[in-house]
């Protein structure tokens, strides 16, 4: 097998098991902000498997005047009477998408009501509600999926699937970045990302260093057995979280190492490059949803950039998410995988505040 056979048919839906004849998916969308009106609602509506049936926000006054915003839209619940079991005829499944340390609740909820659920990454603000949460699906028998738009992004699958190959040889180092500027996008200092008590433990390492960690884990299938850090915050704004910037290594089984940055107050940029023996395979841009991503591939005296046309990755996120419901099988980001990384991220802040290496 050689680069061109494996990347051939670039955005293929290799993950999809169902004929698509089950569907729609019928979703309650929990958590009514910027993201989830202007990226998730969109890209259910655009989904081959999915519909948007519910809307659920704080007030009912807020989750009526989106129902009425969208079409297809049948019903406004205010997360109260979504707790009490409001309309659970009228949606078949939940996305979760409030600040971190509002999700355990709702799961919980959707799981009382047999619904599977799609919930927002980082899952939770802590381990031991990211585990409550684990628990409360495993109790019920429900799919519990966390949102790593990473694990359909066509460019990381492909870029997996060259590792397997042997294509790049046995992996050395991944290194990985994002950052963006979080207080020119949301001009709110006072805003839920920044507060510990609704976003967890930090912003930069929680909200979007997730991704080169996770995307690190899913392209080498593996789980690193210590990490190191370094974190900073110089800036008022960022005067209640440890890490206004954050770098952070992985130490992964047979002396793989994964090296990673992020920071809420830099230009937009992200990236991902898996180093082997034999070959390396670059993303780039790799994890803003709006930025079309270029791939380099060099493997022996073969250096490929692919061009290839970019998907919708909330769209393929949604739909791979009811592919699993409707076959019955757990998807690759469960919440065994997603607690995983919340153990992973508190032990990156725990080295970050000892200045010490920590085993996982």
């Amino acid at each position: 097998m050689d680069v061109a056979a494996v990347l051939d048919e670039f955005t293929r839906r290799d993950w999809q098991v169902s004929d698509g004849d089950a569907g729609p998916l019928r979703m309650a969308v929990v958590g009514l902000g910027w993201w989830t009106r202007e990226e998730a609602i969109p890209a259910i509506a655009d989904s081959e498997l999915c519909e948007t049936t519910v809307a659920v926000s704080r007030t009912r006054e807020k989750a009526c005047e989106v129902a009425a915003e969208f079409d297809g839209v049948e019903r406004g619940l205010s997360g109260e009477e979504f707790h009490d079991g409001a309309a659970t005829d009228v949606y078949d499944a939940v996305y979760v998408a409030t600040p971190n340390a509002t999700h355990l609740e709702y799961v919980q909820s959707a799981a009382d009501f047999g619904k599977a659920v799609l919930c927002e990454k980082p899952m939770e603000a802590s381990v031991e509600r990211a585990s409550r949460m684990v628990g409360a699906a495993e109790e019920a028998g429900v799919t519990l999926m966390i949102a790593y738009r990473m694990h359909t992004e066509p460019a990381v699958r492909r870029v997996r699937d060259l590792l397997r190959a042997g294509l790049l040889g046995d992996p050395v180092t991944v290194h990985g970045h994002m950052s963006q500027p979080l207080l020119s996008m949301i001009p709110d200092p006072d805003q839920w990302r920044l507060d510990p008590d609704l976003a967890g433990p930090g912003a930069s390492v929680t909200d979007i260093g997730l991704y080169p960690l996770n995307t690190a884990r899913f392209l080498l299938e593996a789980d690193p057995i210590a990490v190191q850090a370094s974190v900073d915050s110089t800036s008022d704004a960022f005067a209640d979280v440890p890490d206004e910037r954050a770098a952070f290594t992985l130490e992964f089984p047979q002396g793989v190492f994964a090296t990673c940055t992020a920071s809420q107050h830099a230009s937009q940029s992200s990236h991902i490059e898996l180093i082997g023996t034999e070959g390396r395979a670059r993303i780039g841009p790799a994890f803003f949803a709006s930025e079309p991503r270029q791939v380099t591939v060099a493997s022996g005296e073969t250096t490929v950039d692919v061009d290839f046309e970019g998907v919708d990755q909330m769209r393929e996120e949604f739909d791979y998410f009811a592919d699993c419901v409707f076959t019955d099988r757990a998807p690759e980001g469960d919440g065994d995988h997603g607690l995983t990384d919340m153990r992973i991220v508190e032990a990156i802040y725990e080295a970050g505040e000892r200045g010490e290496r920590v085993e996982l």
